[in-house]
């Protein structure tokens, strides 16, 4: 058994339909089985989530294999990014080791480290941390930017095209990332899977990344263009653009469109030292931004 944590995410959804193709027997941990559509009725259901640490244990009742997607870029309404991001893992992985889990697989950000600006990566670290020094035999997988056509960042984009110059932040200008789509960090997942754990309580570290390494700003500009709506880019100074997302997320409150904590993700750089060499081994040949969303 396999118990499979965001499933209802970018990546875990693509990697749940793969996974119900080939009848791999799946448990995921959801707070809303009606989020995972049409493969609810194809999997087991563990009603849950990582705020809850008493849901872990019937979660993980005969699971082998967890595979830990979970996250936030903003803080929810019963849990902060740190809790779900970072304290919410080193639970998991604490309850994982009690039920006799044998691998743990972990997805995180490229450059997450304990004194990044931004709070997600920090709370990332943390995590990372944690399972490098698990009991269990563990693979984490550091990922540049992930994006899925329609996911809200790219929703977000297409709402302001309609504008006739798109805002970005100036960070966005320097910070560079080699955008992976989801069904490509999905696919790495399965071989990895496939392959099997090395040795036990082995821990290793991959890098998945796409082909192109672009600024965050020229990501914006390739999306625009793909979607038929290219625009002019209007710089705003960081200083200024922050205060004002705080002050909107603290009125708009869960509905915000935008919140300054993923604003600070965008403005950090995730580039792969191996560039696709890790995805490559495990054969997986990303694709760039540009053909995913031509495809669209």
């Amino acid at each position: 058994m396999l118990l499979l944590t965001g499933a209802t995410g970018r990546v875990g959804s693509a990697l749940l339909r793969r996974l119900v193709d080939r009848r791999e027997p799946v448990r995921c941990l959801v707070r809303d089985p009606r989020r995972l559509g049409p493969e609810r009725v194809r999997v087991q259901i563990a009603l849950g989530d990582l705020g809850d640490p008493a849901s872990f244990r019937h979660a993980l009742r005969g699971a082998k294999t967890v595979v830990h997607l979970a996250a936030t870029e903003r803080d929810q309404a019963h849990a902060t990014i740190e809790e779900i991001d970072g304290i919410a893992t080193w639970r998991l992985l604490r309850a994982a080791e009690r039920a006799g889990v044998e691998r743990f697989v972990f997805l995180s950000p490229l450059g997450a480290t304990r004194h990044h600006r931004s709070r997600v990566h920090r709370a990332k670290a943390l995590a990372e941390r944690a399972v490098a020094e698990s009991d269990l035999a563990t693979t984490t997988l550091c990922c540049s930017l992930i994006y899925a056509p329609g996911d809200t960042k790219l929703a977000l984009l297409d709402l302001l095209s309609l504008l006739p110059a798109v805002p970005v932040i100036q960070t966005m200008a320097s910070a560079r990332v080699q955008p992976v789509w989801a069904d490509d960090v999905a696919a790495c997942l399965v071989a990895l899977l496939e392959r099997g754990a090395g040795s036990p309580a082995g821990h290793e570290r991959l890098q998945i990344a796409g082909p192109e390494a672009l600024t965050q700003r020229e990501a914006v500009a390739l999306a625009l263009r793909a979607s038929g709506r290219p625009r002019r880019l209007v710089t705003l100074p960081t200083q200024l653009l922050l205060p004002v997302l705080h002050a909107y997320e603290t009125v708009a409150g869960p509905v915000a469109l935008a919140t300054r904590d993923e604003a600070d993700v965008l403005g950090a750089t995730m580039l792969a030292e191996r560039g696709t060499a890790d995805a490559e081994a495990l054969g997986v040949r990303p694709l760039p931004i540009s053909e995913v969303l031509a495809r669209v």
